[in-house]
């Protein structure tokens, strides 16, 4: 019955970066940098508010868009962190993770033949969205723009099929984020044109440079944020995300929702609104955390001779494969695993762009940093030695 599958479907390959780490996970003595996962626990409040709602059997359906205490405490945080306005009643939708807000999203607003530029290299989870919907995704090369998806690297493939531009800062897997007048200068250039922007600000709480500012301050009628509770409040599991969007749009993002999941999960829900409130700033000692090992494995990378983009936002790196190292990133990462063991993500997985790279994540001790870091440096010694 295979062949009556969707081809779509059928053509859509599994993440990369999920394909390398179930390849190598059962390599003993393995340290790996590699997942996305905050290394702290969920905070003991928040997790107390998930067991409190169970206790109270607060287990029943939501309201689709989410119960309206917690769409309440998303505006107020958005709006007090990132000074964003937007209506608990009407622009606000707890989602499943801010995957599901992506692919509802895309759902929403893209036909046959949309196309949709997204910078390269990128996180693997928009673009089978965008194959499946019949969407055409359109990569711009940012390396040598330091990563940044500047306004100057946009113009050139802008064309009467740009439905969206996908901003995703701070970036996974880069960790650049753009300044307030690069956003500014984009804002500017789309304002009378009928392109939707899909800012996915996952990582707004981990910036290292001052406040984040979101694309929505000057464009919210055209930008759809898409948010979440997991990399901020180290809510991974808990699947919570948020969505922003202008009413008029967001009424038909909901109809989607709704028929894809009902509504997020209760349990969840009441976890989110203690954090969204009691917990508004609990992701600034892990902020501070993130920001002590970055400075460390720049330094490090710096002393091994990668010429590396300093990230400010997120945690990773996002590093240069040796030119004395003649290897594909799935092959270099693939050999790191079995002479050093250490696992990183190759650069491929993030697109054609990412070939020549390797992801490093820095979510995890600085022991564990250390160990692998240590580990990479005398796997790079070996290998510069004539044999």
């Amino acid at each position: 019955m295979e062949h009556l599958l969707n081809q779509r479907v059928k053509s859509i390959e599994i993440s990369g970066i999920r394909k390398f780490f179930n390849m190598v996970a059962h390599v003993e003595d393995l340290i790996s940098l590699t997942i996305g996962q905050p290394d702290f626990p969920t905070p003991e409040h928040v997790k107390l508010a998930g067991i409190t709602a169970i206790d109270a059997d607060f287990t029943s359906y939501t309201h689709n868009a989410g119960t309206l205490e917690l769409r309440k405490a998303a505006c107020e945080f958005v709006a007090k962190k990132y000074g964003l306005n937007y209506q608990p009643e009407s622009e606000v939708i707890v989602t499943v993770g801010a995957s599901e807000a992506i692919d509802i999203t895309f759902r929403t607003i893209l036909t046959e033949g949309s196309e949709v530029l997204l910078p390269g290299p990128i996180y693997p989870g928009y673009e089978p969205i965008i194959r499946m919907m019949g969407g055409v995704p359109i990569h711009v090369d940012i390396r040598k723009n330091q990563f940044r998806f500047t306004l100057d690297m946009i113009k050139p493939y802008i064309t009467e099929k740009t439905r969206c531009i996908v901003l995703p800062y701070p970036s996974n897997p880069t960790g650049v984020s753009l300044t307030r007048s690069e956003l500014e200068e984009i804002a500017g250039y789309l304002m009378d044109k009928d392109i939707f922007v899909v800012a996915d600000e996952i990582y707004s709480e981990l910036t290292y440079k001052g406040v984040h500012t979101s694309i929505a301050s000057f464009l919210k009628e055209k930008t759809i944020v898409i948010n979440g509770l997991s990399k901020s409040h180290s809510m991974t599991g808990w699947r919570i995300g948020l969505l922003f969007a202008p009413e008029a749009i967001a009424k038909h993002i909901l109809k989607v929702h709704q028929y894809n999941v009902s509504c997020a999960n209760s349990i969840a829900q009441k976890a989110a609104y203690e954090a969204l409130t009691a917990g508004m700033d609990d992701g600034v000692t892990m902020k501070k955390d993130y920001e002590a090992r970055r400075d460390y494995v720049y330094q490090r990378l710096q002393t091994m001779g990668f010429d590396v983009v300093k990230p400010d936002g997120a945690f990773y790196f996002f590093v240069p494969i040796p030119a004395s190292i003649p290897l594909n990133s799935f092959d270099f990462a693939l050999k790191l695993v079995h002479e050093a063991k250490v696992a990183v993500v190759p650069g491929s997985a993030f697109s054609e762009y990412g070939e020549g790279y390797f992801r490093l994540s820095f979510a995890c001790s600085m022991d564990i940093l250390a160990m692998g870091l240590d580990r990479i440096e005398h796997f790079l010694e070996k290998s510069r030695k004539p044999r």
